[in-house]
């Protein structure tokens, strides 16, 4: 799944938000293989998108959205929607272009209207869905251009526009000091295990081992050198062992695994490496990558500034800004390859000068030792 286009307004703190996944030529000699639709080299997309951004800019917020409208499309129950409405008494609107697993383009274009009773009822919603067939020489923009020709029809019942949607997929994960609920794998469990077990050495060199429990559905043991430790259905049974940083190492192994055994196509990794060190963050990023498949898109984001030395395409690169006096647009996203359109042109440089105009403010902290 492949997300290429998406417009947000009146959902969360986002208004007339934008954000598009194209990039206009070829970039000669990529780190990212195949940056472009399988079969298709005209239809680029980013397959890589490294948000990064101040505190409360909306890069988990963004994350949540598209996992809400995904849901939306795929369980067709709009509350998961309405109830993140910022303003009730106005108009929301989402507008999303995506690719599933065939060569269609999709446009899917939410209108709700404004909330009249105690509850938003079906009526609110009203969904419009378009698409066109890739062609082999096609472009986005071509077929973007195509879809902006194709007039809604008028349907009343939302459920029936969301049903022409076949082969989605996706996999979130979000910061959290507890591992949730987590599934190993069915397929490639020796793998699997493989993949945690090099992970948690990394994070704590104390462990020796990990093994699958076989009397025990979807139950592992991590083996320390003077304790064990038991992860059922996802959960750690003790969870004073393992440091904070070891402990969200288990979603990133499994989250590693996923993207190796291509089991969703779209992944969306928010900030779960606040407890681990840079480089070990930066590995493990660029494992994600190189292990991304065929018409797969991975979303990361991350407040680590040394991110920003990896071999990527600069419009890999997307910040967020939030600026609270503009009230049309309040969050802003900004790529790297807006400003910097030589090769030559230092990210990092860019970054440390605040060219984007996204550092945040610290006057006010340096003003508490005056209070």
């Amino acid at each position: 799944m492949i997300v290429m286009d998406i417009k947000i307004d009146n959902f969360f703190a986002f208004k007339n938000f934008h954000m598009n996944m194209s990039y206009p030529k070829k970039i000669v000699d990529s780190y990212i293989e195949e940056e472009y639709l399988s079969d298709r080299p005209n239809f680029r997309y980013k397959k890589v998108n490294i948000l990064m951004g101040a505190n409360a800019t909306g890069k988990t917020s963004f994350g949540f959205m598209l996992m809400r409208i995904f849901n939306f499309m795929n369980t067709k129950q709009f509350e998961k929607i309405t109830e993140v409405i910022s303003v009730k008494e106005k108009k929301a609107a989402f507008s999303m272009d995506f690719i599933t697993d065939d060569y269609t383009l999709y446009r899917i274009i939410t209108n709700i209207a404004p909330k009249t009773g105690d509850e938003y009822k079906s009526t609110n919603i009203d969904v419009c869905l378009k698409e066109t067939e890739i062609g082999i020489r096609d472009s986005y923009e071509s077929c973007s251009r195509r879809l902006d020709s194709i007039i809604c029809s008028k349907n009343t019942n939302f459920i029936e526009e969301l049903e022409k949607i076949q082969g989605l997929s996706w996999r979130f994960e979000y910061p959290s000091d507890t591992p949730k609920a987590y599934h190993a794998p069915t397929k490639n469990v020796k793998r699997y295990i493989n993949i945690l077990e090099n992970t948690l050495k990394v994070l704590d060199p104390s462990i020796r081992k990990v093994e699958k429990i076989d009397a025990v559905d979807n139950t592992f043991v991590i083996r320390l050198r003077d304790r064990d430790v038991i992860i059922q259905d996802g959960k750690i049974i003790d969870t004073t062992v393992l440091s904070s940083g070891t402990k969200a190492g288990i979603v990133v192994a499994g989250f590693v695994a996923s993207i190796i055994n291509g089991d969703n196509g779209f992944y969306y990794c928010d900030e779960k490496f606040s407890y681990i060190q840079s480089d070990v963050e930066k590995a493990f990023l660029s494992l994600m990558i190189e292990c991304l498949q065929s018409n797969d898109q991975l979303f990361f984001t991350t407040h680590n500034t040394d991110i920003l030395d990896l071999p990527l395409p600069k419009h890999s690169f997307v910040f967020l800004k939030k600026d609270c006096e503009d009230v049309e647009q309040p969050i802003k996203c900004v790529s790297a390859s807006q400003y910097l359109k030589r090769n030559t042109d230092s990210l990092r440089n860019a970054v440390d000068n605040d060219l984007f105009s996204v550092a945040p403010s610290v006057d006010m902290i340096y003003e508490i030792a005056n209070l």
